[in-house]
């Protein structure tokens, strides 16, 4: 065969480095963790879901979901409240909706910056990519900031890679708080504090089915960190909202649905840790020397996951918050 009949073929090391290269550049889009099982989504008030996550920690067991993603069915469509920690997880809340309805996707709802709640966002998104998404201005800069990136790094570490694939896709529309959304036909009153469980609380009241999602703000029967919040700041958010609001399904960011139990329950653990420290700081203790007796003095709350993590750590926070208001 003549030289210039000779199909052309690339040296194939040549090739090959490329295509390592290539792939080292854009990692292939299959890399990503396991699906996550379904869990059930439970009616909780007309038209409205709760799914229920685990209240333990991420780990590789339960791929990090450890939130109560819900989602509220409308005569429209449907509204998702904090979709969870993965894609992963994200996918399982859009197959428990389509178990329901097949109505579009209308909005989502994040109440605040700590992605074990809104990272499902990116599920979202996939499904139905001009989704208008909503939180706190607070988060948004937050996220910009960087915080979205930490939180897939930390689902990734605490779960062994069963989030892989995830990317943190943030909300995009800000409410600073005391708007009244109305959306599907239900009306969302937006509640926000300065300084609650973290600096980006937003709390959502849907007067017509007598629901308040609380967050992070009150949970039932789990202890989650303070390591960004208030103690101070909390108990008056609890204490305003309690006022300000007419509700009897309350959706805690970890534990079962309740009523305002969960708050009253919650509140005693915060004043609890606050007014032990208060109490014994004027005495002279340290923090350290504090531990053990606010731990005895909350004995209620010791089978409480989270409570051996984290109260260390709160009697060590709420120190800085007693020595802070001394001066």
């Amino acid at each position: 065969m003549p030289l210039d009949r000779i199909p052309h073929r690339p040296s194939w090391p040549i090739a090959l480095l490329s295509c390592l290269m290539l792939a080292l550049a854009f990692p292939a889009l299959a890399d990503r963790g396991p699906d996550l099982p379904d869990y059930p989504a439970e009616q909780v008030a007309p038209g409205l879901y709760v799914i229920h996550g685990p209240v333990d920690y991420p780990t590789p067991e339960n791929q990090g979901f450890m939130n109560n993603p819900a989602f509220l069915v409308t005569e429209t469509g449907v509204i998702v409240v904090d979709p969870g920690s993965s894609v992963q997880t994200g996918e399982m809340v859009l197959r428990q909706i389509r178990k329901v309805t097949d109505k579009p996707l209308l909005a989502v709802l994040n109440t605040h910056v700590h992605g074990d709640h809104w990272l499902g966002n990116q599920a979202m998104l996939a499904a139905t990519p001009q989704v208008p998404i909503y939180g706190h201005p607070e988060m948004l800069k937050l996220i910009a900031e960087g915080a979205g990136e930490e939180w897939v790094q930390r689902m990734m570490s605490a779960t062994e890679g069963a989030t892989e694939g995830t990317v943190a896709e943030g909300p995009t529309l800000p409410l600073e708080g005391g708007e009244t959304l109305s959306i599907g036909g239900l009306t969302f009153k937006t509640h926000y504090y300065p300084h609650v469980h973290s600096t980006s609380d937003l709390m959502f009241e849907i007067p017509e089915l007598e629901v308040l999602f609380l967050g992070d703000n009150a949970c039932n029967g789990r202890i989650v960190r303070m390591d960004d919040g208030s103690f101070i700041g909390s108990i008056n958010a609890l204490d305003g909202v309690k006022a300000a609001v007419t509700a009897s399904v309350l959706i805690p960011g970890h534990g079962r649905t309740g009523g305002w139990e969960i708050v009253d329950a919650y509140r005693d653990y915060l004043t609890g840790v606050y007014d032990g420290v208060a109490a014994l700081y004027e005495s002279g203790g340290s923090d350290f020397e504090m531990h053990p007796i606010i731990a005895e003095q909350l004995a209620r709350f010791k089978d409480w996951p989270g409570f051996e993590e984290e109260l260390g750590k709160h009697v060590s926070l709420a120190y800085l918050e007693v020595e802070a208001d001394a001066f």
